[in-house]
């Protein structure tokens, strides 16, 4: 082989800060904590402070490859750990608040965490469960001042960084050492751990940059009102500092009313988020007249967002919507930009278009396939099981040795992505069904066995099955279908009641029906397509 004659040069998450602070300095990131205080900074401070942590974790012994977690909002701060964590070579490890407390406590464990960084809104939570989690040393709080609370070694973040020496120089890494780590929901099990090295973040950030992508870049100025905790925000931490664009960090409250705000005041061009965000920023904007004129463009995943929303916000607001697809095992693999062959069709079939999960995203390639695991055509109607392969998509989950998710044969590793979609010549992408019986609503996954499981406890259910059906706001919403024991009446606030201690709140079904018999396959599993066709046409409650 004769190799080419470039540079070696490792792809590591920390040239990302160095670059920002470096070539961007000035450039504003402001950051609302979890007390409301709003704190203006810039990408130069970003980077100082996060060598500081770098140098403060390097002083509690934390080594290249610990595993060190957060619970944390948007906000400065969990901005800096990010970096000051992939710095110094440990891994990101960062935690979704919405788990229940007993999944919360478990992905610590299996993470093997030795620092926890907690937001003082979840000071509670980390109270829960600190006695579960034997693995961590130290609780690190992100304040100024600790407040008093029964978590074992815990420490104020500023106090912490400061006993620290202001510089430190990160090391050299090897690209392919890990950086992040994320959990699955674990809606079909316990929750999976996918790790993604410093290569693998680079390259998924230089794609969100791309025009394919979000088209980020320095003119930009962002409002992440994707949570930091949800595959690593969607990637845009990074792809901001790569860019040297602004970033608005809003931190917990993403009211309507404080999200138009931001956007007025900060002149946001570009945001991200679940559809029901803007779905309610609209109402905002119809309620109150206000308008947004800086804001040219969004990215919304998780779910898809209804037709009606991408009218208005084009139509009466001039935001382009674009759809995006992907999990938590390979962040984003698609994106809305149009073609220029579709730019130039008619209004009619560019929202068609938009109404699709985008196209397939270069770094990610898909594959369809039957039942037997042959190819299906990408003819835009046939359809078949999404499988993923590429840079940046999981090739195993961390310490798991039955990995049923990716399968292997001729033309090598693939993860079945769960989804059944069909796709067309140009890649668009229109997800039809899910291969698991999971709830999408608001972008976060619903298990409906544990709600199931739930149902049955309580006083009087024979038999339960809970189904996802669209909902004008949350994208799906969970229906729970129960069989009574004879003689019994339907008491929904009782049945509520019994499912609360098991999950949680926002997995509580909105409607609850009784109904005779449950329709099972020949299996004996419950046939939950026929469920779906029954009540596609159910009217949720005011």
């Amino acid at each position: 082989m004769l190799r080419g004659l470039n540079m070696d040069r490792q792809l590591l998450v920390s040239s990302l800060i160095d670059y920002a602070g470096r070539n961007h300095s000035s450039t504003d990131v402001i950051a609302t904590d979890s007390s409301g205080i709003v704190h203006r900074t810039n990408w130069s401070e970003i980077c100082s402070r996060a060598r500081q942590v770098s140098a403060a974790l390097r002083d509690e012994g934390i080594s290249q490859g610990d595993r060190i977690a957060t619970i944390a909002w948007n906000d400065h701060r969990h901005l800096e750990v990010y970096y000051g964590i992939t710095g110094l070579g440990s891994v990101l490890h960062t935690v979704n608040p919405r788990l229940r407390d007993q999944q919360i406590a478990w992905i610590i464990r299996h993470a093997e965490d030795q620092l926890v960084f907690v937001d003082p809104d979840f000071l509670e939570l980390a109270e829960a469960i600190a006695l579960e989690t034997p693995s961590v040393r130290k609780w690190v709080v992100l304040t100024d001042e600790l407040q008093e609370t029964s978590l074992p070694n815990a420490v104020a973040y500023e106090q912490w960084i400061n006993e620290s020496a202001s510089t430190f120089d990160w090391p050299l890494l090897d690209e392919w050492s890990a950086a992040t780590l994320c959990y699955t929901s674990g809606t079909t099990g316990d929750p999976k751990g996918v790790m993604q090295s410093h290569r693998s973040i680079v390259l998924q950030t230089w794609a969100t940059c791309t025009g394919d992508g979000h088209n980020v870049n320095s003119s930009e100025s962002i409002l992440l009102a994707v949570p930091m905790f949800h595959v690593n925000g969607w990637a845009i931490p990074f792809a901001a500092a790569m860019s040297g664009a602004k970033l608005v960090l809003p931190g917990p409250d993403l009211s309507a009313k404080a999200l138009v705000r931001q956007i007025q005041d900060e002149q946001i061009t570009f945001s991200a988020g679940v559809p029901t965000i803007w779905l309610s920023v609209v109402q905002q904007l119809k309620d109150t007249g206000s308008d947004i004129p800086s804001l040219q463009r969004i990215a919304v995943g998780g779910s898809a967002a209804p037709r009606s929303l991408m009218d208005t916000l084009e139509d009466d607001y001039g935001v382009f919507v674009s759809h995006v697809w992907g999990m938590t095992e390979m962040t984003q693999g698609s994106a809305g930009r149009f073609t220029h062959r579709v730019a130039g069709l008619n209004r009619e079939e560019q929202r068609r278009r938009q109404a699709m999960a985008g196209r397939e995203l270069y770094g990610v390639e898909l594959r369809l396939v039957d039942a037997n695991g042959e190819d299906v055509p990408r003819d835009g109607s046939s359809p078949g099981e999404l499988l993923a392969r590429g840079p940046w998509v999981a090739g195993a989950y961390f310490d798991l040795a039955d990995d049923m998710t990716h399968i292997e044969d001729d033309s090598g590793n693939w993860l079945r992505t769960g989804d059944v979609a069909t796709m067309d010549t140009e890649g668009y992408i229109t997800i039809v069904d899910r291969a698991k019986d999971v709830i999408k609503s608001g972008g976060e996954w619903i298990s409906s066995i544990e709600l199931e499981n739930a149902a049955v406890g309580a006083p009087g259910v024979a038999e339960a099955a809970a189904v996802g059906l669209p909902h004008d706001r949350w994208g799906e919403r969970p229906l729970l279908l129960v069989v009574l024991e004879p003689d019994v009446e339907l008491e929904r606030d009782e049945i509520v009641e019994a499912i609360k201690p098991h999950v949680a709140s926002w997995w509580l079904p909105d409607a609850i029906v009784a109904i005779e018999e449950i329709p099972h396959t020949g299996t004996g599993k419950i046939d939950k397509k026929v469920l779906r066709d029954r009540f596609s046409e159910f009217d949720w409650p005011e």
